[in-house]
């Protein structure tokens, strides 16, 4: 399911994050993923896996390869919410503000 919720509770692990900052600079598979990072082949495949079921990365074939690529229009999605997020805590926190000096 790919809820802002999922994708945000996939990117709360740091190695997923990495994997996906890594995946940001170039596709890669999870041989390659395993040689740059301090994990496992077998750990990257899971943590893929989380990602891919988070909308964050998709895999295709090369030969008898599979690449996996971070899927930049999901995360731009995900900035977006952040953004509106965070503008709705602005706006709260200045009628706060507001409100308390008036008093």
């Amino acid at each position: 399911m790919n809820t802002p919720t999922t994708a945000f509770a996939a990117l709360a692990d740091g190695t997923r994050w990495n994997v996906l900052v890594r995946l940001g600079q170039e596709p890669a598979s999870a041989s390659v993923l395993a040689r740059e990072l301090p994990v496992s082949r077998q750990a990257i495949v899971k943590h893929l896996e989380i990602l891919a079921g988070a909308g964050l990365v998709v895999s295709c074939r090369r030969g008898r390869e599979v690449v996996h690529v971070a899927v930049g229009e999901r995360l731009s999605a995900l900035g977006r919410d952040l953004e509106r997020l965070g503008r709705g805590w602005e706006g709260r926190l200045t009628a706060l503000k507001e409100a308390a000096e008036e008093h």
